[in-house]
């Protein structure tokens, strides 16, 4: 696959401008239609689309469909059961003071769109973001990562195709190409990846005053007590930490424990790892495969930074790390200082809730934070005294396939949020509508000069009470 050439980025731009501008996007029957052919393309298309995960990722055909396929087709089904209902006019009240009068919230597409994609979901992290861009009626460019080649050589090859190819492009390329779209002018960024490069996404789009979505990520606790069946929490941390080989910005990446609870969780997790993907991993077809011999590098290096309990074993020629449990890691190491985004999980020991607690709320907000209790008096305190992009009681992971429930982080996870409505609502402007007969003139008329004594009187407390 050759990389689009940087020459041609601001014709791409310029013309998806120009077919925004002759409203061809605005139709809900545009609208419609270009869902209905992206959910055509990924049904019949699946099999390349599993066979490329495979080879970025060694994700294996299930996981492909159950994480990435399936989930976009079940966004775009829930798209396109509520589109009508999202694009409406809502009617809002109006103060007395205005009467008569009617004040309505329009929803309008915002214009050319630019979502630039992670590696991690490949697939599912360009196309969901587009599937809001389109329900709102924009024109869009997907620039999918370069670091899972066969992904994104497909999404470049397919999407072109089955879209209309006026308001939707494909731009593939690394650093250069997205540099060249980050000089452009758009409407919205929808950006997923990692702080450093959201940081640069953002200084760009300032130039421009461009709204922007950073889908960022961070450090995602785990918090278990003695009250919950650790067996049963095993197997759920075990399965949302090791999923894509433990690359997934929603994944537990580290649990806090009292040493009894740990004493317990540890054997607990290794039965579950045996569960999920047997003594020999490396030789199980669910289990994927780390994406880059750089990122292998960084998350072999964690290995020393506690003892480990469960796994270890590493392949670099295979780019292959075994689900692996760290115990007795210091609160100072390495590997908890940095999103891990791999398949290392460390154990880190707390006094109590107060002390679990009092870590979390000392760190930068996380993406998710994930709560095994059942007591209703510890899960109230994480609720009300910690701040996440969201908050899992007794399962990780899973509130992403909630599509009612917002996607997002807050402070270095992210900032925006998605899914269902929210993301029609992110790429659309709600536009402020009033409309008031020039007949009668009501209460506002003693807003207007002159302003006379009778007037002042009103403004000074009787009139607030009508608006």
């Amino acid at each position: 696959m050759r990389d689009t050439s940087v020459e041609r980025i601001p014709g791409i731009v310029s013309g998806l401008r120009h077919s925004f501008g002759t409203g061809l996007t605005r139709p809900a029957a545009w609208r419609r239609e270009q869902l209905r052919r992206l959910r055509g393309l990924l049904v019949e298309r699946g099999a390349e689309f599993e066979a490329a995960l495979l080879a970025d990722l060694g994700k294996s055909a299930t996981e492909a469909q159950l994480t990435e396929i399936g989930f976009l087709l079940a966004e775009i089904e829930h798209a396109l059961d509520e589109l009508s209902g999202w694009m409406r006019p809502r009617r809002v009240p109006v103060p007395l003071a205005l009467q008569p009068a009617t004040a309505r919230v329009v929803p309008e597409p915002l214009g050319v769109a630019l979502i630039i994609a992670p590696w991690n979901y490949p697939l599912m992290l360009a196309l969901s973001p587009l599937v809001g861009a389109l329900a709102a009626g924009n024109a869009a460019i997907v620039k999918p990562s370069e670091l899972a080649p066969a992904t994104a050589e497909l999404i470049a090859r397919l999407v072109p195709d089955a879209l209309d190819r006026r308001a939707v492009a494909v731009v593939t390329g690394g650093v250069p190409e997205t540099t060249a779209l980050l000089a452009e002018r758009f409407d919205h960024i929808f950006y997923t990846g990692n702080g450093r490069v959201g940081r640069i996404v953002a200084r760009a789009a300032a130039e421009h005053l461009t709204p922007i979505t950073l889908e960022l990520g961070g450090k995602s606790p785990v918090y278990i007590d003695d009250s919950v069946p650790i067996a049963d929490a095993a197997r759920r941390i075990a399965w949302g930490k090791f999923m894509n080989a433990g690359q997934t910005c929603v994944a537990p990446d580290y649990v806090l424990a009292s040493a009894a609870v740990l004493r317990e969780l540890g054997p607990a997790l290794r039965a579950a790892i045996h569960e999920l993907y047997g003594s020999a991993s490396q030789r199980n077809p669910d289990y994927g495969r780390i994406v880059s011999d750089a990122q292998f590098a960084r998350l072999t290096g964690y290995l020393a930074d506690g003892e480990v309990l469960v796994g270890g074993e590493h392949d670099a020629a295979d780019r292959w790390i075994a689900p692996t449990v760290l115990g007795g890691v210091p609160r100072d190491a390495a590997v908890m200082r940095d999103e891990i985004f791999g398949p290392i999980l460390p154990l880190v020991e707390v006094t109590g809730l107060d002390d679990a607690l009092g870590f979390v709320t000392g760190r930068d907000k996380p993406l998710a934070a994930y709560i095994f209790s059942e007591d209703r008096a510890v899960r109230a305190r994480w609720e009300a005294e910690t701040s996440s992009g969201a908050l899992g009681f007794g399962i990780p992971a899973l509130h992403l396939a909630a599509p009612e429930l917002p996607f997002g982080g807050v402070g270095e996870s992210g900032m925006g949020a998605y899914h269902g409505e929210r993301s029609f609502r992110t790429f659309s402007h709600e536009k402020a509508v009033l409309s008031k007969p020039l007949r009668p003139e009501t209460l506002a008329a003693t807003i207007m000069p002159p302003f006379t004594r009778a007037k002042a009187a009103l403004a000074r407390g009787p009139l607030q009470r009508f608006l």
